[in-house]
This record gives C-alpha cells, sequence and structure tokens, in this order.
C-alpha cells in the first residue's frame, strides 16, 4: 500500500460527493430528479453521456480483455463506440421528440396500452442490474489494488456513495458529476501511458516485438508472487519442467490437462505432469472423501508435459507426439512464487494472441459466429440502454438531442484509442497479471513499473479514473432504475394518482433500495470478465428494447401485440441462455453442451435480435386491426419539430 493511490481516488469520492451536494440544491422538482429539467446544454450532456458510458468495461475491462485475448477482443470497443452511429441515426432524435421520459412511457404512449407498460419496466431492471455488476468488480478490484482490502470493501463503498448521491440530487444531481468524470477518465486513461511508453518504449515496439516471435511468450522480468483462492485455476504454458514455488502450503483439486480432451483420448492422471516428490491425501467436504495433492511450505513444484494417448497409442501430429500442459485446481488458498525469467503462466502464445478468431471468440470451436453475434449484441445494444436513452431527455429538443449523439461520438471515440494499448504494454510488462486471471487491473496495476514516487502518482492518477469510470456509469443506472421504479411502478402501476412529491420520495426510497440490491449482486460478480459482463447487458437490450425503439420510431403498422410478444420473447430468451451460461461458468449445472450451442449461449444477439424483429413483424401483420387508430398523430409527434407544439412531457 502507498499514500499516493489512496489520496487521489479519496480525492475524487469526496468531490463526487461534494459536486453532489452542490447541485442537489437546484433539484427541487420532479422534472429536476427525472430530466434534470430538460436543460442541459449539448456539449454538456455529451460529456455527461460519455462520463455514464465509459463504465469499468471501458476503463478496465477492455485493457484487461485485450491483454488476456488479444486483438480478438477489440470488436468490444468498435461495437461500444459504433453503436452510437445507429443511435443517432434512428433513435436519438424520435426518442426525445416524442416526450417520453421512460422507455416504459414510450411503450405505454406509443400504443396506447398501460399493460404494455408494465412488461416493458420488467427490462429496464433486467438490463440494469447486469450492467451495475461489472461496475461492482471493479469498484472491489481496484479497492483490493489500492489497500489490499477484500473484494467486497470496494463494492460497499461505491454502492454507499453514489447511493446517497443519487438519492440527493437525481439527474440534475449527477449531470455535473459525469460530465466531470468524464475528462477526469480521459485524462486517466491517455497521460499514464504516454508516461510509460516515454519509459519503456512505444506501442509498436511490443506489438513488433510479438509479430517477430509469433512462438514466444511473455516471461517474468523478476520473481512475483501471486495469491490464489480456493476453486482458482492456473493454467500452464507449454514448457517441460516448469517450476513453481509454493510460498504457503498448498493443496490442488486436481492436476489435469490444459488441453481440452477430444473423443476417444485417455485420461490423463495426475502422475503424468507432477515431477515427484509430493504427495497424495484425503480431504473431506460436506461429509464426502476426495483426494488432494499437497506440497508444504517454501516447496519447489516442477511439472512436465504429457502426452496424449488415443485407444493405447501416443497421438501424432506431423509426425511429432502431442503433448499437453497441466491445469492445476486449488482446493485451498495459497501463494504462488513464480520464477524470474520463466515462461508466463495462464496465456496464450504471441501468434495466438495477434491472430484473428483467437482465444476469445474461438474458445467453443466457432470463431466466426461467436465474433458476428458480438458485434450485433455491441452495436443495437447500445441503441437500447435504457440508462443511456434516459439522457436524452435532459436536451431541451430532439435537435439537440441528434448533436449530443454526435459529440458522443467524437468524445468516446478519442477514448477508445487508448484500451488496447494498456493491453498490449501489460502483456510484456506485466505478464504475471495472467496467473490468477487478473488482467482486468492492469490499468490500475502497470503504472507501477515506473517505479518511485512516479509509480504511485500515476497509479493513483488511474485509480482515480477507474473510480470515476464505474461510479459515474453506476450513477446512470441507479438514476434509471430508480426512475423506473419511482415513475413507471409507484407513480404509473401502483398508485396512478400520486402527486409530484410522491414520486419525489418514491424516487429517494428507490434509489436506497435498488442501490443495496445492486451491491449484493455486485458481490456475486467477481469470478466473471468485466467486460463479459457488459456484453451480456448489451445482448439483452439488443434483443428486446433495440426491436421495440427502431420498430416502434419506423414502422405505423406495430400492434401492441406485436411488440410485447416480440419484446418478451426474444428478451426473455436471450436472458435464459446467458444466466444458463453463469451457471455453466460457476459449475452450478452440471452441464456440457454442444459447442455451437454454447456459442449461441453465450452470444445471443445473433438469433435474438432476428427473433424479435420476426416476432413483432409477423404477429403485427396477424393482427393489422388493432393498429392504434391515432397512429399518423404518434408517428407525427415521433418525427415533427417541437416548433409544431405535437409532443408531450411525460415529467413536468
Amino acid at each position: 500500500m502507498t499514500w499516493m493511490p489512496a489520496l487521489l481516488v479519496a480525492l475524487v469520492v469526496i468531490a463526487t460527493v461534494g459536486m453532489g451536494f452542490y447541485t442537489a440544491r437546484g433539484s427541487r422538482t420532479a422534472s429536476d430528479f427525472f430530466v434534470a429539467g430538460r436543460s442541459v446544454s449539448v456539449f454538456w450532456n455529451a460529456s455527461a453521456i460519455s462520463g455514464e458510458y465509459l463504465s469499468a468495461a471501458s476503463f478496465m475491462g477492455v485493457a484487461g480483455f485485450v491483454m488476456r485475448y488479444g486483438y480478438d477482443a477489440i470488436w468490444y470497443p468498435v461495437g461500444y463506440a459504433t453503436g452510437y452511429l445507429f443511435l443517432l441515426l434512428f433513435i436519438a432524435g424520435p426518442l426525445r421528440r416524442f416526450g417520453a421520459y421512460t422507455i416504459p412511457d414510450f411503450a405505454e404512449g406509443r400504443f396506447n396500452s398501460r399493460a404494455f407498460r408494465k412488461i416493458a419496466v420488467t427490462f429496464v431492471l433486467c438490463i440494469g442490474f447486469f450492467y451495475t455488476m461489472p461496475q461492482m468488480k471493479g469498484a472491489g478490484l481496484t479497492m483490493n489494488s489500492i489497500l489490499q482490502t477484500p473484494y467486497w470493501v470496494g463494492v460497499l463503498l461505491v454502492g454507499a456513495v453514489i447511493s446517497l448521491n443519487v438519492a440527493l440530487g437525481g439527474m440534475k444531481g449527477i449531470t455535473l458529476v459525469q460530465a466531470f468524470q468524464y475528462w477526469l477518465k480521459m485524462f486517466a486513461i491517455s497521460v499514464p501511458v504516454f508516461v510509460i511508453m516515454a519509459m519503456w518504449g512505444g506501442y509498436d515496439r511490443f506489438v513488433s516485438g510479438a509479430r517477430e516471435n509469433p512462438g514466444a511468450f511473455p516471461q517474468y522480468r523478476e520473481d512475483v508472487i501471486r495469491p490464489f483462492k480456493a476453486g482458482d485455476a492456473l493454467t500452464l504454458p507449454p514448457v517441460d519442467g516448469y517450476a513453481l514455488v509454493f510460498e504457503k502450503e498448498a493443496f490442488l483439486k486436481t492436476v489435469g490437462p490444459a488441453r481440452k480432451a477430444k473423443p476417444g483420448e485417455d485420461p490423463l492422471k495426475a502422475n503424468a505432469f507432477i515431477v515427484p516428490p509430493y504427495e497424495n491425501q484425503t480431504a473431506e467436504a460436506d461429509g464426502k472423501a476426495y483426494n488432494v495433492i499437497h506440497w508444504p511450505a517454501g516447496a519447489r513444484a516442477e511439472f512436465r508435459l504429457a502426452a496424449v494417448v488415443k485407444d493405447g497409442q501416443a497421438l501424432l501430429k506431423d509426425g511429432l507426439p502431442v503433448r499437453t500442459p497441466a491445469k492445476l485446481d486449488f482446493d485451498r488458498g495459497t501463494q504462488v512464487r513464480f520464477l524470474a525469467g520463466q515462461t508466463a503462466a495462464g496465456t496464450v502464445s504471441n501468434q495466438d494472441w495477434l491472430r484473428p478468431y483467437g482465444a476469445l471468440t474461438s474458445k467453443h470451436g466457432h470463431p466466426l459466429l461467436y465474433t458476428f453475434s458480438l458485434i450485433i449484441g455491441l452495436i443495437f445494444g447500445t441503441a437500447g440502454l435504457p440508462h443511456i436513452l434516459v439522457r436524452f431527455y435532459t436536451n431541451p429538443d430532439g435537435r439537440a438531442a441528434k448533436r449530443t449523439t454526435l459529440w458522443v461520438m467524437v468524445l468516446i471515440g478519442v477514448f477508445y484509442l487508448f484500451p488496447a494499448v494498456w493491453g498490449a504494454l501489460g502483456r510484456q510488462l506485466m505478464p504475471e497479471l495472467y496467473a490468477n486471471t487478473k488482467t482486468d487491473t492492469v490499468v490500475v496495476e502497470l503504472p507501477r513499473i515506473l517505479g518511485g514516487a512516479a509509480g504511485d502518482f500515476w497509479r493513483g492518477v488511474t485509480c482515480a479514473g477507474a473510480f470515476a469510470a464505474f461510479m459515474s456509469t453506476f450513477s446512470g443506472l441507479l438514476v434509471s432504475m430508480s426512475g423506473a421504479v419511482a415513475h413507471d411502478i409507484y407513480g404509473t402501476i401502483l398508485k396512478p394518482n400520486a402527486t409530484a412529491s410522491e414520486r419525489l420520495i418514491a424516487f429517494k426510497f428507490a434509489a436506497i433500495g435498488v442501490g443495496a440490491l445492486a451491491t449484493v449482486l455486485g458481490l456475486l460478480a467477481e469470478r466473471w470478465d468485466i467486460a463479459m459482463l457488459v456484453g451480456w447487458a448489451f445482448a439483452i437490450a439488443a434483443c428486446s428494447y433495440f426491436p421495440l425503439l427502431l420498430m416502434g420510431s419506423w414502422w405505423r403498422g406495430l400492434t401492441v401485440k406485436g411488440a410485447a410478444t416480440g419484446m418478451l420473447l426474444g428478451g426473455f430468451a436471450s436472458l435464459s441462455a446467458i444466466i444458463t451460461t453463469m451457471l455453466i461458468d460457476a459449475k452450478v449445472l452440471a452441464w456440457t453442451p454442444d459447442p455451437i450451442l454454447r456459442t449461441l449461449m453465450e452470444q445471443p444477439a445473433i438469433w435474438g435480435v432476428p427473433l424479435s424483429l420476426g416476432v413483432m413483424t409477423v404477429i403485427s401483420l396477424a393482427t393489422a386491426r388493432e393498429i392504434p387508430k391515432d397512429v399518423d398523430a404518434l408517428m407525427l409527434r415521433l418525427h415533427a419539430p417541437e416548433e409544431l407544439g405535437v409532443g408531450k412531457d411525460y415529467v413536468s
């Protein structure tokens, strides 16, 4: 622990709370809390939207994904940025001109159906809670990096601070905060990486070096010690005689092949990988006995490559035996020392890291399918995120909303130039992060290599930027979800006659309650990559809200039955596929689906979006008699300039 990162993070938290208190003085009406009085200027709103959009996934997750999986992961920032072009062309202007505050407002107003509002509000909460989990993980990891506190400390801290801020000032209270946090994040992601490159060499040096040595792996520059928890896994590199030192007593539940066995291949046991000495012991859990492999504290363990055997014969490829390294599964927590000069464990070769369709998209054997589905989810999901769409209602009119979107494309486009640079530098300069899959922390850990006061200062800057990232996004999510609870559930469904002051009180209570639940979910999110969690939130939005907004804004023939059925079927089918994937990953569900099915479950947008659009079209055509009678007036509200006076404000 050093005092500089802790100080800078504390200053960011204090500034966030201070600005929240300051702006809360001007938040008095429901309009202030829900839509900031519809008075936010174009550039200020663009900065706030960019601050809200550039979440923990953008600041930490993309760099970590690029470091871990290589340039396969570049689709994430490309998709995040490209989605705004679609939003600019088709969604932002009509949605703001319609005058609704939430997407459920749009659902009811477009189809004159109170029942449809009840359906639509469920996805505001589903998408919002999915999106809060990676923000909470970012908080836990950053606090652990700064103060070595347990994961849950950062989660609780950010949950409490942001819940308080939102309850105090609502949308008007967080607009200033989010705009400030965008520029803080821009500084924190860009300036430190230039300092690191000035000291250690430019980006091209590291990428060219990897390209010139395709079969090589990164190597440790010095001895490093990494902690492992019970249930963690460590994949060793394809090196014979790979050595580790267990700083604390170590118990491994299994030692097996890193290579996934193919049909007909004989199983490989632990003794095929471990060079003696080691000892077998018996452990007990839940009343059941099982074997563990044990080394005492300070022991040096050595592992060899094992020959793959099929039907009793060594498997050959190009005339040479196929051999696989070991994968270690830890039964209890320990600390492992990796030795200087060794090949980094837990990563892939330079060739696999650089190539398209690499370790990320080809992990289930169908990289092209995985890639296209990921792209569809990221682009169309951007156009269906409730917490982003809500911000367009804070613009004075639809024309301002479109100009805001254009500025957002510029601001986030510049930001996304940098995460890939962090990933490439982290691969060569800090390969120890691969060992226990801590690549998500590369942005907050890499400045350590500068050493001394400079290292402490620039690490403090990136830690402060990370806090700004998940605090600003969590703020927007909390406003969106609290607004849905107070405005849609309480103020429209449960108590339609609620006054503005009653809805205001409901908003404040909702902010505390939703913040508490989001914090609990954040405690469960530690095992998944930040960018993967955000990608799943985008996929759910792409399969549910995007078809509703696109078809509802541009096709007069859409009926309420078609819209509701398509949104429900696409949204819940993709949600079910993603939750099933999470249960399989967490080993709660003992099921090994076919590789193509596994790909479609992990990235459901490629079938979920067409399913939703197709169902909407077919059912709307079958129920054409139920097209709203005032559909022409509704379409006029969506596309006519505000000067004509045909709009309507749902929050006054």
